[in-house]
């Protein structure tokens, strides 16, 4: 009888628990909309106000289809499969905010849905999906002077080769005569050049910026920054002497004597997320005689000591997201204070190594450069 008791208390408290957890699940609100990232006539995948994802894959012969999307790096989305062979399926809870890499496993396969655009990241072009955020505005595209972001190809004589870079310059460019700042902005791992414009919509960030009168114009560049291609886990095998050549010896004299800029350390920046603060961070080390504003996004942190017997920077603007190691930045970004450097570090909340993060990274240090 002992033994029943506990055997039925211990089930009661099992159920129990099942309906307490089921009671706590957030009813999703059916307010799904496509993702402002579809392509054109396109109804998935959607997003609702929460923040869920919903997607709908068309694979009939298919016998199992997940999307990389939406359990924390658990295995991703597993899609049902409908009566008309369609398979759909909603992410277990809401998405971080901003945009997101993904793709779509058929049968084992990897494969990109067709009913989203694709974007370079991870050493190839994946879906793309955008979770709106509350503070989306700054990054919206609105009836605003717009500045220009034009394809280059400079010669590179170090890689035997032209290579491509991407320069944003800001409105009114093209009519005026003013000289420009020059921000030199970094992709992280397995991105590309163009990934701070189509990823990162940081030509509209500046636009609206620039608008509302919270910054000075300047123009920013974007390059791709593996000169030695490097698998992911093999970090330290990447060489920066190849692309510290093909940056400073190559890509910024090409830029000053193509564009209207100001061709002093004074009004040269770089920053990047990610590998490309790795990159900035070794780079500006190694040749302080170059920039004089400094970013790192994601992308690790500069000590005090690193400046022993080179010159002080103007600014050094550090950050990450709240879901990534923000006590380091705020650390760092003391002992920076502390030495009698002019720092600032910024932590994105509630988000993590992503583009929202280096968003609003480059929202706030864009104002504090060139000042």
């Amino acid at each position: 009888m002992k033994n029943f008791l506990k055997i039925s208390l211990f089930a009661t408290s099992i159920v129990g628990s099942i309906n307490f957890a089921q009671a706590q699940q957030p009813t999703i609100v059916e307010d799904f909309k496509p993702s402002v990232l579809n392509q054109p006539q396109q109804e998935y995948p959607q997003v609702n106000s929460q923040g869920y994802a919903r997607f709908k894959i068309i694979a009939p012969a298919a016998d199992s289809v997940r999307v990389s999307l939406g359990l924390g790096g658990r295995g991703g989305t597993k899609l049902a499969k409908a009566e008309d062979g369609t398979w759909m399926g909603t992410t277990e809870g809401p998405m971080d905010e901003g945009f997101h890499y993904y793709n779509v496993r058929i049968d084992g396969g990897k494969f990109n849905d067709p009913g989203t655009l694709n974007y370079y990241g991870s050493v190839r072009w994946e879906s793309g999906i955008e979770i709106p955020a509350k503070d989306q505005d700054f990054y919206a595209l609105k009836n605003v002077p717009h500045g220009n972001v034009q394809q280059i190809l400079f010669p590179s004589p170090s890689t035997n080769t032209s290579r491509r870079a991407f320069v944003y310059t800001p409105p009114g460019y093209e009519k005026g005569k003013d000289k420009y700042p020059v921000l030199y902005l970094q992709h992280g791992w397995g991105e590309d050049e163009t990934a701070w414009m189509n990823q990162g919509r940081a030509n509209l960030i500046m636009d609206n910026l620039i608008a509302d009168g919270k910054i000075k114009p300047f123009i920013i560049v974007c390059t791709y920054g593996m000169t030695n291609e490097v698998k992911f886990g093999k970090m330290r095998e990447f060489k920066i002497e190849p692309f510290q050549t093909v940056l400073i010896d190559e890509l910024i004299p090409y830029v000053d004597a193509n564009f209207r800029t100001i061709a002093k350390k004074e009004k040269r920046a770089m920053a990047g997320l990610s590998m490309g603060g790795m990159e900035t961070k070794t780079i500006t080390l190694n040749k302080p005689e170059v920039f004089d504003y400094y970013g790192l996004l994601s992308g690790g942190t500069y000590a005090s000591t690193d400046f022993k017997d080179k010159p002080k920077p103007k600014y050094i603007f550090l950050s990450c997201g709240s879901k990534e190691r923000p006590d380091g930045i705020r650390k760092a970004t003391e002992e920076l204070k502390a030495a009698g450097f002019n720092a600032d570090g910024y932590i994105s909340e509630g988000t993590a190594h992503e583009f929202q993060t280096w968003r609003r990274s480059l929202l706030q240090m864009a104002p504090k450069l060139f000042n």
